[in-house]
């Protein structure tokens, strides 16, 4: 058995790869993506599918974890939340920016596909 930790390393390796079929295969069928880089909410494969599809082309597209921020909490059985910040990075304009972003998971290691929810989105710029 996967543990939640093992979710999302998988996923956060599966982006750096640009393995859209491997992130695929971790959400669930009826799962919901709010994405960091969309405004749209993801609901179906196909939807999670194609904004994956597109984020992989993106040059030098990779994304790291801040290991201190990340916390798993169970919520029921093997049911769990995971949460943190993660760091995506790309290049945009012919510069490599960093995306700083705040992220949550529902994870059930009862299903093949174990996302139930993930919602990411950039941490805004303090004043």
């Amino acid at each position: 058995m996967k543990t939640p930790d093992d979710i999302l390393k998988i996923w956060m390796a599966a982006v750096n790869k640009g393995d859209v079929e491997t992130l695929i295969s971790l959400y669930d069928k009826n799962a919901v993506l709010i994405p960091t880089f969309s405004n749209i909410i993801l609901n179906t494969t196909e939807k999670i599918r194609d904004y994956f599809e597109r984020l992989k082309t993106r040059e030098r597209l990779s994304i790291s974890l801040h290991e201190k921020t990340f916390h798993v909490q169970k919520i029921y059985d093997n049911i769990f939340e995971l949460y943190g910040i993660y760091c995506w990075r790309f290049v945009v304009d012919e510069e490599l920016l960093n995306f700083e972003a705040r992220f949550s998971y529902t994870v059930n290691l009862d299903l093949p596909n174990p996302i139930l929810h993930h919602h990411s989105s950039q941490i805004p710029r303090l004043l």
